[in-house]
């Protein structure tokens, strides 16, 4: 609550929820039906950053070094959700005599695990 107070001015300073424009002269909260003037609201402006890496994870894409590499899925359990699907990956990580290292991430909750 108190992150909303201060930084977002579309949100209710009580409790959070986003602010309904149901009148030319306020703003009110459709929860607790607190209000705000929209004289201190007119003239802002909301920015919002969005990088390619967050491009990429939303899509399930990975560059690994420079190649582009797009994820496959399995079915397999997650550790911390329990969701049943992962996209995964494998990697040699030790010596060529021994086996790959596969990394998996969740599709649901974006948990990381691996198998060796």
């Amino acid at each position: 609550m108190a992150y909303s107070h201060g930084r977002d001015f579309l949100f209710c300073n009580l409790c959070g929820t986003v602010l309904a424009f149901g009148s030319t002269k306020h703003a009110q909260c459709p929860l607790c039906k607190s209000k705000q003037k929209l004289k201190d609201i007119i003239g802002r402006e909301i920015s919002y950053t969005v990088t390619a890496e967050d491009i990429r994870r939303e899509l399930g894409i990975v560059l690994i070094g420079e190649e582009k590499v797009e994820l496959s899925k399995i079915k397999r359990r997650c550790e911390k959700c329990g969701h049943d699907e992962a996209s995964y990956y494998t990697r040699q990580m030790r010596s060529a005599d021994e086996g790959q290292t596969t990394f998996y991430t969740c599709t649901k909750c974006q948990h990381q695990f691996q198998d060796n």
